[in-house]
């Protein structure tokens, strides 16, 4: 079987995969939600998802992300504070620091993207080092712009009903502001790209429930250029590009694979399985981020089979082109939890 780097390549490639690809992800929230060894005893019995698990130390404790620790609000470098309630859930930004256009240029300005990925410090150096070892012993790496680069990240600075106004107004610092965000998210790209990453992410949730979260002729204007732009250099280098967003993105979709976007993430019920096959399958490849509103939570372990099985035979070929991940989240049963885990494993070989 070959490793999985490759066999996503495959999957994202209509190159016949040996298998669909599975990611199965526990936030980290699960592990003061959840036994440990309950958790444990999941990974060590799916080692499909879960290859190279090896069971930590009983007294293992999870080190929570900064953007993620309850009563501690964390101030990134582009200065938005984040602040969360539950350890292991990111958080929301309570405080913008462009709420008020007297502040641009004078007391915040765009960070150095050669000592920060937008979100935490980061030493380039360094981890270009790591990544040429790795890459030195036959490994790889993904390279990743941090989740909401763009339009999240222009929300998190102004504000989204500030920034919604600012984009129908016209609002001429805006579109001064776009220009200097890009440069910055560019400069990460050329960090990764320039690397040798066996692909590329950026992850941005632009939906909601119903629609997405901006007109998309205001997506066309001031977000899809930036997009296009940004996405050239991995796709120029022939790197497979994903992208992901929660909510439904039917609306945008098309300006997304337009952009330069050759795997979409996005999520099963809200967006329809059948609208997602009819619009995607056998053209551009799928990463399913299977339902964590509905069945998962609240459903039977056979109707999360039933749910997984109509996925795949609905929008996997034997060329490839569907890959599927599962976020597990507090509140969802672990025999849930396991059943989506089973499922997972028994459908990656639908058509071996």
């Amino acid at each position: 079987m070959i490793n999985k780097t490759d066999n996503f390549n495959c999957a994202a490639r209509f190159e016949k995969p040996d298998y669909i690809p599975m990611s199965f992800v526990i936030n980290q929230a699960c592990w003061h939600h959840y036994p440990h060894e309950a958790l444990w005893e999941l990974m060590e019995s799916h080692p499909l998802l879960f290859p190279d698990f090896h069971r930590p130390a009983p007294d293992w404790q999870p080190n929570y992300a900064l953007v993620a620790r309850k009563d501690e609000p964390y101030t990134d470098p582009m200065g938005c504070t984040w602040v969360t309630s539950d350890d292991g859930i990111t958080g929301t930004v309570k405080e913008h620091p462009l709420a008020d256009w007297n502040d641009f240029g004078t007391t915040w300005h765009i960070p150095d993207p050669n000592t920060t990925d937008g979100l935490y410090s980061v030493d380039w150096v360094a981890r270009k080092k790591e990544w040429a070892n790795l890459k030195a012993t036959g490994g790889t790496f993904h390279g990743d712009l941090r989740h909401g680069h763009t339009f999240l990240q222009l929300c998190d600075l102004r504000g989204y009903e500030n920034l919604l106004f600012d984009m129908m107004d016209e609002e001429p610092r805006l579109t001064e502001l776009i220009e200097q965000l890009e440069a910055f998210n560019l400069a990460l790209v050329h960090h990764f790209v320039d690397s040798g990453c066996s692909s590329m992410g950026y992850a941005e949730d632009l939906g909601m429930q119903v629609g997405p979260m901006l007109p998309p002729d205001l997506f066309r204007r001031y977000i899809k250029p930036s997009y296009t732009r940004l996405m050239k250099p991995a796709l120029d280098a022939g790197i497979p590009i994903r992208m992901h967003s929660d909510g439904d993105i039917r609306a945008l979709a098309d300006d997304l694979i337009d952009s330069g976007v050759q795997v979409i993430n996005l999520q099963d019920l809200v967006n329809g399985i059948d609208w997602i096959a009819e619009r995607f399958r056998g053209k551009i490849c799928v990463e399913l981020d299977i339902d964590r509103q509905t069945v998962t939570p609240f459903g039977t372990p056979a109707q999360i089979d039933a749910l997984i099985c109509e996925e795949v035979r609905k929008i996997a070929t034997p060329e490839g082109g569907l890959c599927m991940v599962y976020g597990l989240y507090p509140g969802v049963p672990l025999e849930n939890a396991k059943a989506v885990m089973d499922a997972m494993e028994k459908y990656a070989f639908f058509f071996s």
